[in-house]
């Protein structure tokens, strides 16, 4: 039997959503909500006041948005387990949050029975990501961590060299003597760059060159 029951504050400017989470826990033996407020600002001071085992907060509200709650919340209330519940499914604002110090993350579409758990696995400390949004969250690391594909990968090494040339300034009877080609397979040579780069006209690769870093690789190599 769980003699002390799980505190609970909540903060959404919806007071239909607060009534129907509050209802929700009333159906149970383990939760309590403590607190409750629509106001970002006045959320702060309530949980350094209460001091709650969780918060579960939307990120959406007038005044003082979810995000900075959450990070006042926090540094206030540090043993308080925050949980987002909200509606929107903005990247931005679920990476936001995170970083605020938000330790779970869950939409208002859920169930009943999906939220319950949610906090159950909440208050033991577990972190609970909703699928949707760690799949996003996901995605976004692995974005983070590929090495940056290399601009110039498409061309050979010689078509390389004539770009690299270019880029110096040569023309193509100098580009055609330094390689020790022709000037017609110069020509040749710059219009796969230019096929391959997607670029209009030479000044547009000399100009990418520089950009990307060939010539820099080139003068240090």
């Amino acid at each position: 039997m769980q003699d002390m029951k799980t505190s609970v504050m909540l903060v959404d400017d919806h007071a239909i959503v607060r009534q129907g989470v509050r209802s929700l826990l009333a159906l149970t033996e383990d939760f309590e909500v403590v607190a409750e407020t629509g106001d970002g600002a006045e959320a702060i001071g309530l949980a350094r006041d209460t001091a709650p085992d969780l918060v579960v907060i939307d990120l959406l509200m007038p005044g003082v948005d979810g995000v900075s709650a959450i990070r006042s919340i926090r540094t206030v209330s540090p043993r308080s387990h925050v949980v987002v519940l909200t509606s929107s499914e903005e990247d931005d604002l679920a990476f936001a949050a995170i970083e605020a110090g938000a330790q779970s993350f869950t939409l208002k579409t859920m169930l009943g029975d999906e939220l319950l758990s949610t906090l159950r696995r909440a208050a033991q400390g577990e972190a609970v990501i909703h699928p949707q949004v760690a799949r996003r969250i996901l995605q976004a690391v692995r974005r983070v961590r590929e090495p940056q594909r290399n601009p110039f990968a498409e061309l050979t090494e010689r078509e390389l060299e004539v770009l690299r040339q270019l880029a110096e300034g040569g023309s193509n009877a100098r580009i055609a003597a330094a390689l020790h080609i022709t000037e017609k397979t110069v020509k040749s040579h710059l219009s796969n760059v230019l096929a391959k780069l997607h670029l209009a006209d030479r000044t547009e690769a000399v100009a990418f060159a520089w950009r990307q870093g060939l010539m820099k690789d080139s003068a240090g190599g």
